[in-house]
């Protein structure tokens, strides 16, 4: 327990200090906080083998899973709180159309590229592993494209549709991969199993949005028991802790699996709060003050995760850099292609589909129940992982980059930079005066 405490606080602290490292590069804070993540994890500072001092085991990193756990299921419900009947009235149709079209195009891209690369290689790569990888690159991450637009306040039509068309993705994301790794499962195996095709995956998804649906009217419901601030804001964050753990969950009556998804529960209870609660706003606020150290953690843990002993494999780097511009050319056509369609201005049919890139946590989770293929599922395991390792590091810049030029990130008021300046030069005086 100690080691874990102690490797806490140098996730969060490495975070903190890699941001001022590289804020001459003007770059999000989550790309500095996953570049510290490399950094302290196993394959740099964890060499040094000193227990607390980085991570010097994936085991280590993985002891630390539930602080991931809990990190995406806060930011699940502050997505969800985008979800707000007002909003969805002016952009639901545009998100609806683009959050799908974009996934299964950036699936048919790689699907297409990769049964090429399998056909010209003779069996490099069979095809098994094509459809579930075509799968795994509908997932767009979350986590990060929430971090780049809180850090810079981006406010606009972009994000309108940007945050919702990130939350749908996920619903598509299961369907898409149950129904392809289902095929690839009878591919490899040679029996034909409907139930996990398609039962399972509609099941999850329907059994998600009814669970974080009934959380967020009861948690609605008890916080008209307290007329504190406080003590709702305590309320609000046992019940992200409270709906994650249920969201765990999983059993099986007869051949049906009974499982749900963390992000789409928690995406439901911030969406029937926001909606039910009309101190909704205000609460998200202190919430989201409140979880600032724990998203730290989280993407200094993500970068930890990242293998790059992948990188060894020239066979892993050659499909994975196919996988990745596939799937980026994917998502950025499709999502011009629909954005125009629905009736969006030019800005937003140009820089939307950067913005969705980001790949991580979902992804992964797809590549970890890909590993049932057997040997088959560890090469999808590692392309995918070496995927990862680049739409972290990229990702965010990007989404930094389309947003600016959007003009969703607004440059510094003068007001605020003179405030800054006048509090500067407040602690160096206040410092010369303690050294006299």
């Amino acid at each position: 327990m100690v080691y874990v405490l102690l490797s806490m606080s140098v996730a969060i602290l490495a975070g903190l200090l890699m941001t001022r490292v590289l804020k001459p590069l003007k770059l999000p804070s989550v790309t500095a906080y996953l570049v510290a993540g490399v950094l302290i994890g196993p394959y740099c500072l964890g060499r040094v083998d000193i227990t607390g001092l980085g991570f010097t085991t994936m085991e280590s990193v993985e002891d630390l899973g539930l602080v991931s756990d809990v990190a995406l299921g806060f930011i699940a419900f502050a997505i969800g709180n985008e979800f707000r009947l007002s909003q969805l009235k002016k952009t639901g149709r545009q998100a609806a159309v683009i959050g799908v079209v974009q996934a299964l195009t950036a699936t048919l891209f790689v699907d297409v590229a990769l049964l090429a690369v399998s056909a010209a290689t003779g069996g490099k790569i069979t095809v098994a592993q094509a459809i579930t990888l075509g799968a795994i690159a509908t997932a767009t991450a979350p986590a990060a494209t929430l971090m780049v637009v809180r850090q810079y306040k981006a406010k606009g039509p972009l994000v309108d549709l940007l945050l919702p068309i990130v939350a749908l993705d996920d619903a598509v994301g299961l369907v898409v991969f149950a129904v392809s790794f289902g095929i690839a499962k009878a591919i490899v195996s040679g029996s034909f199993d409907l139930i996990s095709i398609i039962v399972n995956p509609l099941l999850e998804i329907v059994l998600s949005l009814t669970l974080g649906a009934l959380m967020g009217w009861l948690l609605t419901q008890l916080e008209k028991l307290f007329n504190s601030n406080t003590n709702r804001l305590n309320m609000s964050i046992a019940f992200v802790f409270l709906t994650t753990a249920l969201s765990m969950l999983e059993f099986e009556i007869g051949p049906v699996t009974i499982g749900f998804s963390s992000l789409l529960v928690c995406m439901m209870l911030g969406t029937v709060f926001c909606n039910l609660c009309p101190l909704s706003s205000e609460i998200m606020s202190k919430t989201d003050s409140w979880t600032s150290p724990l998203f730290a953690a989280f993407f200094v843990i993500s970068g930890a995760e990242l293998e790059l002993g992948v990188f060894r494999n020239g066979l892993i780097v050659l499909i994975g850099l196919i996988y990745i511009l596939t799937r980026s050319a994917g998502k950025y056509i499709g999502t011009y292609l629909s954005s125009k369609a629905v009736g969006c201005n030019d800005t937003i049919s140009r820089y939307l589909g950067i913005t969705l890139l980001p790949q991580a946590g979902v992804a992964l989770g797809m590549c970890v129940t890909a590993q049932q293929l057997g040997e088959q599922g560890d090469l999808i395991h590692n392309i995918t992982l070496f995927a990862i390792l680049i739409y972290e590091l990229v990702g965010p810049m990007l989404t930094k980059m389309s947003l600016k030029k959007a003009g969703e990130i607004q440059p510094m008021s003068e007001e605020v930079k003179n405030r800054r300046q006048i509090n500067l030069e407040h602690v160096k005086n206040n410092g010369k005066k303690e050294l006299r």
